[in-house]
């Protein structure tokens, strides 16, 4: 069973090809059960998103700001597993047929087993992952396994990264790029600010993959602003904070993130 890579990068060509960005949102597994989750998932592919990744909770999450972190720790006090984890990308892919990939942080995969985790994932029809404290320089045995299983490798640059530390991210990588927006956490902020675009600029001196923007977006001018220059707008606490927000309606969940994507879907084809 091969992954879903190659899904990634035609859904990424094809938002493209319309003028537009394409909006990522990112959910975690698990939050706030297994089966909200999942449903969170649908809704947001409902509603506009191009792209989901499933969070993987860890205990240490060390991108992640408040909102992501109380998920985290709701879906971790539930029992959340690796399995849970892989039925949520099979369901929510099988039901949309869209790219779903997994965001985690690599101490997880590292004890589960690389040649478990990347055979897994490519079985639930996983597009990749996304792994923002794996090093490049140790990345080999990851992309042996990725590439193997036909899964992209995406990894997370900064406005702190050199060209040449760029550079090398960059040609290890497949899917896209992950560009932080701003040095920190993620969250929701009042302007994603200029460092966004003159990252962009910078990564894409050295790549032909797409370039997408993550931290800080959470409304549909913000979207705008950085559709403008990015080839995707990724969105992740905002998604989390309507959640949190609508408690334990599970109605009220659904159709707050569905509205939010879709809101944030008239953003990224440049309608503030």
């Amino acid at each position: 069973m091969t992954g879903n890579r190659q899904l990634l990068s035609d859904t990424l060509a094809a938002t493209k090809a319309e003028g537009r960005s394409a909006l990522i949102a990112y959910l975690p597994a698990g939050f706030p059960t297994v089966e909200g989750g999942i449903d969170a998932v649908k809704a947001a592919f409902d509603g506009g998103a191009d792209v989901v990744e499933v969070g993987l909770p860890h205990s240490d999450p060390v991108l992640d700001g408040p909102v992501i972190q109380t998920a985290d720790d709701i879906a971790l006090r539930g029992g959340v597993k690796i399995a849970d984890v892989m039925r949520t990308v099979r369901e929510a892919h099988e039901a949309t047929g869209k790219p779903v990939l997994v965001m985690t942080y690599w101490n997880p995969i590292d004890r589960y087993g690389v040649e478990r985790f990347t055979a897994e994932l490519a079985e639930a029809g996983g597009a990749g992952c996304i792994l923002p404290d794996l090093p490049v320089q140790e990345s080999a045995l990851w992309r042996e396994h990725a590439e193997k299983h036909d899964l992209a490798t995406v990894f997370v640059v900064a406005p702190s990264s050199q060209d040449a530390r760029l550079a090398e991210i960059t040609e290890a990588g497949s899917g896209f790029v992950y560009a932080a927006s701003l040095m920190g956490v993620t969250g929701t902020r009042a302007s994603v600010g200029e460092q966004a675009q003159e990252l962009v600029r910078r990564t894409r001196a050295t790549t032909d993959l797409p370039v997408c923007v993550g931290l800080g977006v959470s409304n549909r001018a913000q979207a705008a602003e950085v559709a403008g220059f990015a080839d995707g707008v990724i969105v992740g606490s905002a998604f989390v904070q309507k959640m949190l927000d609508a408690g334990d309606d599970a109605d009220a969940r659904r159709e707050a993130v569905r509205a939010l994507a879709a809101d944030l879907s008239e953003g990224v084809r440049g309608r503030a």
